[in-house]
């Protein structure tokens, strides 16, 4: 009885799905972000426009997470991502600011 539940349970781990990992930033912000980030969209500002982008990293990156995870402005929370990761927003800002240095 023992060794049949050993191997039920062990069958059970196995058959688990495994844990993806976190997509990189710059694979979120091609999925998602830049649909308005590469165009402007709704005054988003561009990736690469460090003038546009200034402003905004001098408030920080928390301030920044913060806006792209519940929202600000025009730009819906997530972007509108329900599948990603608080992490994964987090690493598509830091691709942004990134880009913007």
């Amino acid at each position: 009885m023992k060794k049949q539940f050993a191997f039920i349970v062990l069958s059970m781990l196995m058959a688990s799905p495994s844990i993806a990992a976190d997509r990189s930033g710059e694979a979120v912000y091609k999925a998602v972000c830049a649909t308005c980030h590469a165009a402007g969209l709704m005054n988003a500002p561009k990736l690469g426009d460090k003038a546009a982008w200034k402003p905004r990293i001098a408030q920080g990156m928390p301030k920044l997470y913060e806006h792209a995870l519940k929202g600000i402005r025009m730009m819906p929370a997530k972007g509108t991502c329900t599948n990603c990761s608080d992490k994964e927003i987090k690493n598509a800002v830091d691709y942004l600011v990134s880009k913007a240095k």
